[in-house]
């Protein structure tokens, strides 16, 4: 049986770890060649790397800062000279902060809006002159994007938020050429960088309408639905996949 992304080439940023990383083995085990950037974890990534090329599928890690534009359109054009084209672009990368709003830095303004916003921008143009019909934009967002559930989130909200009017915008201007742009919302997720275990971890589940954690295939699942045939006539979309978070 043919697999419904063979032949496909996709790339993820972030993808050496966690959310990330599960989409780019779930676009692989679908039949996708895949690229994925990472920012530190060299290690990670070159396992990851193995990994999709265990499923049969041709892989490349590049190293890219997002809050680098320089780093972010040359990994572009390396997944699109590494696999000879370009018709899956996930926008994973993100960082994340949440404290009370005094204490945020311009610093960190400018490095969550330069991650979080920019990048997501920058490669969505780069991307475009590669996609042809047929092709997929898909950005992760953030349930906080959706719901103020609890304070300290400003900056991380309104950075998710405005994958919002990226998404849409897009959606219309290159939905004449058959490329579809959604963006994914997930929930409290397991990972590293936040813990089913972790501090915040019951005060979070108690947010959820299912009163648990997702896990990094669950938004993968959906990243894979949006990118395959099940995704076709989906575009400017904001779906979410947070337990009922924003419910």
């Amino acid at each position: 049986m043919t697999a419904v992304l063979d032949g496909r080439a996709a790339l993820v940023t972030g993808g050496s770890r966690g959310i990330g990383a599960a989409v780019a083995l779930r676009l692989a085990a679908d039949g996708a060649d895949v690229a994925l950037t990472y920012r530190s974890g060299a290690e990670q990534a070159a396992q990851l790397v193995e990994r999709i090329k265990a499923l049969g599928r041709r892989a490349l890690a590049v190293e890219a800062d997002s809050a680098d534009p320089a780093a972010v359109r040359a990994a572009v054009e390396a997944a699109a000279a590494e696999f000879g084209r370009l018709d899956i672009v996930v926008n994973n990368a993100g960082v994340g902060l949440v404290g009370p709003v005094e204490a945020v830095a311009l610093a960190d303004v400018d490095r969550v809006l330069a991650v979080n916003v920019r990048a997501p921008f920058l490669v969505a143009q780069a991307a475009a002159r590669h996609l042809t019909e047929g092709g997929r934009i898909i950005s992760i967002g953030s349930c906080m994007a959706e719901r103020a559930a609890f304070g300290g989130g400003a900056l991380y909200a309104m950075s998710k938020t405005a994958l919002t009017g990226l998404t849409t915008s897009l959606a219309r201007e290159l939905g004449p050429r058959g490329i579809t742009v959604n963006l994914v919302h997930p929930g409290p997720i397991d990972t590293d960088m936040n813990p089913d275990e972790g501090p915040a971890a019951d005060l979070q589940k108690g947010f959820t309408a299912l009163g648990r954690f997702g896990r990094p295939a669950e938004v993968a699942a959906m990243v894979a639905h949006l990118a395959g045939e099940g995704g076709r006539y989906v575009s400017g979309a904001a779906i979410a996949v947070d337990g009922g978070f924003a419910a």
